[in-house]
């Protein structure tokens, strides 16, 4: 049996004798960050959206920051770049 310790383990909380909740911290907690990812990455866990793409769309300088108060850009108003 290759994987009796596994199957052990199964058993006890399909008996009742170890609790499923405890189980999933303590597993988690074990195994490294870059294994939960992969692992939640493998089964579909998380979203495109969350594999920490960087929208760089507004990246805190003046313009993203005016943007974002409703303000607009330079753009907007009609300033493309320094006045000759």
């Amino acid at each position: 049996m290759a994987r009796k310790t596994t199957n052990m383990i199964l058993e006890m909380v399909a008996e009742g004798s170890l609790n499923q909740d405890q189980l999933i911290r303590d597993l988690l907690m074990w195994m490294s960050e870059t294994d939960v990812e992969e692992f939640a990455e493998r089964n579909g866990l998380l979203d495109d959206e969350d594999e920490g793409e960087f929208d760089d769309s507004m990246d805190g300088d003046h313009d993203s920051a005016m943007a974002s108060a409703g303000w607009g850009t330079d753009e907007d108003y009609g300033h493309y770049g320094p006045e000759d």
